[in-house]
């Protein structure tokens, strides 16, 4: 299934998808994606409605637990991820600070999250800006991460969320070069004093790949977007899919 113009619809109908597809992906981690030991959970942040699993680590910083046996998932010295581009981040020091988040039942801990950007993340700097710090927070406390962002660079991210990103990892106004006419970005961010980031991006229309959702800084798990997206639009109401694929709108 094509990717949608999300755009079409007010936010209140995105609402409504993303908790779906959220819900899908979850069903589809805890249902024998994640190894054993690990499971999905949604979860909200405070004064949002929307559940997008963004979570800190349940461990108190100043006694770090011990990362859980590697029982599962792809090595990616056997099998590196394959995705259009692949960045390395040179981390600065920077101040800590919560979508799907992969806990491992050893303490509970947070392990990674998956974030599906709303309009509400983008619709102006004082939404962009906390979203890139609370993102760059959670990979310094060793969190990995997997960002889907169906939405258009705006004027406070004119070149991609992941720009926004990539320069508060690095604490310098690096460019990043957002592909023309392909704003759909997927990015998988590994936590480490070096970030590896692997990048899709996709024009409208297109289908999604499975992208890498890491569990440790060597292993990952492909996340089956395209077949979840499916099934969450199929819940969504014949009135707004039609909407949705209308050719005659622009």
């Amino acid at each position: 299934m094509p990717v949608h113009d999300w755009t079409r619809v007010e936010a209140g109908i995105f609402h409504d998808f993303h908790m779906g597809w959220i819900a899908e992906i979850r069903t589809a981690l805890n249902g024998g994606l994640l190894p054993e030991g690990f499971y999905a959970l949604a979860e909200q942040h405070a004064g949002r409605s929307i559940a997008d699993v963004l979570a800190l680590h349940v461990s108190p910083a100043s006694q770090p637990l011990p990362l859980p046996p590697t029982a599962g998932g792809i090595a990616v010295a056997e099998a590196p991820p394959s995705t259009q581009r692949r960045q390395t981040i040179q981390r600065e020091a920077s101040a800590r600070r919560r979508s799907l988040a992969i806990r491992h039942v050893s303490g509970h801990r947070l392990i990674a999250m998956i974030e599906i950007l709303s309009p509400a993340n983008k619709d102006r700097s004082t939404s962009v800006e906390p979203f890139a710090a609370k993102a760059v927070e959670a990979l310094d406390a060793g969190i990995h991460l997997l960002l889907v962002d169906l939405f258009p660079p705006g004027a406070s991210d004119p070149q991609g969320i992941h720009e926004v990103i990539q320069q508060r990892i690095s604490q310098a106004n690096d460019h990043y070069d957002l592909p023309t006419n392909r704003p759909v970005t997927l990015a998988s961010y590994v936590a480490g004093p070096l970030v590896d980031v692997y990048l899709e991006h996709l024009s409208r229309g297109a289908r999604l790949p499975d992208m890498p959702l890491f569990l440790t800084p060597d292993r990952y798990i492909n996340i089956p977007l395209e077949p979840t997206y499916e099934k969450a639009y199929s819940g969504t109401p014949s009135f707004w899919r039609d909407v949705l694929e209308d050719p005659f709108v622009a």
